[in-house]
């Protein structure tokens, strides 16, 4: 079976689980990394095995290797765009982490250098590679909780507060440096997990039409910005025509979990862990439960790895439905601005 040499620009948090993925999945392999944090790379070596050609300091040495075959870019939201254009220009497939880049003007760059290099190029919404979004997607258009209505999907961590000593919160030393609250890094609520809310919204109406960005309206926004200038607590409704309304959620200062709720005119559809399938799907149809089994059987992100390595294999430059396709990350992008700034 032919593998697709993967290399990773960016060692942080996301990478390690990210590249523990490559342990169960036959058509790819974990063969470069990159970081200017030399404790890192020494620590990526030797537990992923990787070999010292393929160690390197400079992100550009990786670009130009011509072993490497995709390039998963895993560096703070504001480096995003510079090093998935260098990657384009240089005929490198690219999956970029979520958000793809920070504003609209990027991303929109973005799709014109790819207008002219045939290369792939992914956003990194791992979910949707998951087990129960395939089951999920089955439901919908076997039309079982019949025409839908409307669906509500939140993300939400609590970052900013400790436990309540007696009815107070008590809050947390935070490092307003980090990429989470730093706002040139790209930092806040809504780029870190309100965009998850936006392209699981997507997912669900293209099922119903075809995406259309006039179609959308974004309103009732609510934002919450903390002592570091980002927002730490936001929520909003999606309107797509007059047929669909999608309300979304967004936090570093309340656990909203990861649950998501899409409702028809015939029942409902429950994901109490929509973006990391720990959980199975409910559904609910004319008053009748049903649970079904939907928990991955491996490494979360080996899916993803597994899916976008055979999109490469069989050669497509877009990826194949349901991941994001790029016209659905210059739409996220485009909505993401107006909740941000509307």
């Amino acid at each position: 079976m032919k593998k697709i040499n993967w290399g990773i620009i960016g060692l942080g948090e996301i990478a390690q689980k990210f590249s523990e993925g490559f342990e169960e999945i036959q058509n790819a392999r974990l063969l470069a990394i990159s970081s200017k944090d030399s404790k890192k790379l020494n620590k990526f070596k030797k537990n992923f095995m990787i070999e010292e050609k393929y160690v390197f300091k400079n992100y550009e040495d990786l670009i130009f290797c011509k072993d490497v075959d995709i390039i998963y870019i895993a560096l703070p939201n504001s480096l995003h765009h510079f090093w998935v254009i260098s990657s384009i220009e240089n005929n490198k497939n690219v999956l970029v982490e979520k958000p793809a880049t920070i504003n609209i003007t990027e991303m929109e760059d973005i799709n014109s250098k790819l207008l002219k290099k045939k290369v792939f190029f992914g956003e990194a919404y791992m979910y949707r590679h998951h087990p129960q979004i395939k089951i999920l997607i089955d439901i919908i258009k076997n039309e079982e909780i019949g025409n839908l209505i409307s669906m509500k999907s939140s993300f939400g961590r609590n970052l900013l507060n400790k436990k309540k000593l007696f009815f107070f919160n008590k809050k947390k030393k935070i490092d307003f440096k980090s990429r989470l609250f730093n706002k040139k890094l790209g930092g806040g609520c809504i780029l870190d997990l309100g965009c998850y809310t936006i392209s699981f919204s997507l997912l669900i109406i293209s099922l119903m039409n075809k995406l259309n960005y006039e179609s959308f309206k974004i309103k009732n926004i609510v934002r919450e910005v903390g002592d570091s200038g980002v927002d730490v607590n936001s929520k909003a409704e999606l309107e797509y025509g007059n047929d669909f309304n999608s309300t979304i959620n967004a936090s570093f200062k309340e656990n909203l979990g990861n649950k998501s709720v899409i409702n028809g005119e015939k029942g409902s559809i429950t994901l109490n862990d929509t973006w990391f399938g720990s959980h199975n799907i409910i559904k609910i149809i004319n008053k009748e439960s049903k649970e079904i089994q939907t928990k991955p059987l491996k490494n979360i992100y080996s899916y993803q790895i597994e899916n976008i390595s055979k999109n490469i294999i069989d050669g497509h430059t877009d990826p194949v439905f349901p991941a994001c396709n790029i016209n659905e990350s210059v739409l996220n992008s485009k909505i993401i601005h107006s909740w941000l700034n509307d």
